[in-house]
């Protein structure tokens, strides 16, 4: 049984005010491409079909089409929602695509049925489990203790029946602990929303989305596909990839990528002004990428950004790399900076105003208020 795995498209999305649609709308046409090449018995998209719960028209335009693309070479498509999405609208119309091979995640109510698809080795059951935090969790189980993540996907798990004899596949939407996360994730207070790979014992393989570099967590068997494009400058370096999946006889996996090659990449340059204008007259086809120019001139060059359009027409973020933004700080540290939690920032805070570091039960009970905080605004 052959899958394409997939997640986190965040169609709509827009970086640093610049619309994705058409680098996404390309990029999925390359991935129909390889589908094509591949030909897989299914397609998974684990969350993040949307960067926003009330995604744009066009967004919606454009996955309709992908998905009616998919449709017409007879897949199953497996489809949940994510942390950006409206779990809602990702499972409005759901029972009527199940007639065209395409399964969206209902709104979790605490059960969760497999999709049985079968192959010369047998069958394969397919489970569906949409993102939940831990107090979805407690409305559909009581009775059950649960604080955290962990505990959370724990209990929706125990109440799968999942068997054991057969070969089982998880698609779902968390950040597992040790995984290798990017600034344009939602981070949660304290780490909070991390989840023990233990959880997932029972799977011969766990489609994860949440996280945009592509990476294995606790082994091959549990993995992250990654974002199709890069959505922020801290995966310049991220090799963007889709993940090929086969699952042969029970107890024995194949994982593979194939590499995606976007229509512009997202890159960051440094040199002085004169340097890099230079530069653009010799560098035809990487101009038109997505870049974030550091500039080393010692003076401030007037009206940049405008100036340095004209040649780099889709300059995203520009920043000084000299004497004087050195002694203040320089862009690396202020983008470490904006990458800690709220939990960090709020333990900082409460260092500078005391004189003294938060005792452990401070930190536990400004996490819980903090998490408490954010489900209830969620």
């Amino acid at each position: 049984m052959k899958f394409i795995h997939l997640a986190d498209l965040h169609l709509g999305k827009r970086v640093n005010e610049f619309s994705m649609l058409e680098d996404q709308e390309y990029i999925l046409r390359q991935i129909l491409g390889i589908i094509d090449d591949e030909g897989p018995d299914g397609v998974i998209i684990a969350g993040d079909v949307y960067d926003k719960s009330v995604p744009p028209a066009e967004a919606v335009r454009l996955f309709d089409d992908f998905l009616v693309r998919l449709s017409g070479r007879g897949l199953q498509v497996f489809v949940i929602s994510g942390n950006h999405d409206s779990a809602d609208r990702i499972a409005f119309g759901g029972r009527l695509m199940e007639l065209s091979g395409i399964h969206l995640s209902p709104v979790y109510d605490g059960t969760v049925a497999p999709h049985v698809l079968e192959d010369g080795f047998g069958p394969v059951h397919v489970w569906m489990l949409p993102f939940i935090k831990p107090a979805h969790a407690r409305l559909c189980f009581p009775e059950e203790e649960i604080l955290s993540y962990t505990d959370a996907i724990g209990a929706a798990v125990s109440h799968m029946a999942v068997d054991p004899s057969v070969r089982n596949v998880l698609i779902t939407h968390q950040f597992v602990t040790g995984a290798e996360r990017s600034e344009s994730e939602e981070i949660s207070v304290g780490g909070t929303d991390n989840v023990d790979a233990s959880v997932f014992e029972g799977f011969d393989y766990v489609a994860l989305g949440h996280l945009h570099k592509p990476q294995n967590a606790a082994g091959e068997r549990i993995r992250y596909s990654g974002s199709p494009l890069k959505y922020s400058f801290s995966e310049k370096d991220h090799e963007k990839s889709v993940t090929v999946v086969e699952l042969k006889e029970k107890g024995n996996l194949i994982v593979r990528t194939v590499k995606l090659t976007p229509r512009r990449d997202l890159r960051e340059i440094r040199g002085t002004y004169d340097g890099l204008t230079l530069r653009a007259s010799w560098e035809n086809t990487a101009r038109e990428d997505y870049l974030h120019i550091i500039l080393t001139d010692e003076e401030d060059v007037p009206d940049a950004v405008a100036r340095l359009r004209t040649v780099y027409p889709n300059l995203m973020k520009l920043d000084y790399d000299n004497t004087r933004t050195r002694a203040s700080g320089s862009p690396e540290n202020a983008e470490e900076e904006g990458r800690k939690t709220e939990m960090e920032l709020f333990a900082e805070l409460y260092e500078k105003q005391n004189g003294r570091p938060m005792t452990e039960e401070q930190r536990k009970l400004s996490l819980s208020l903090l998490e408490r905080l954010k489900e209830e605004n969620a």
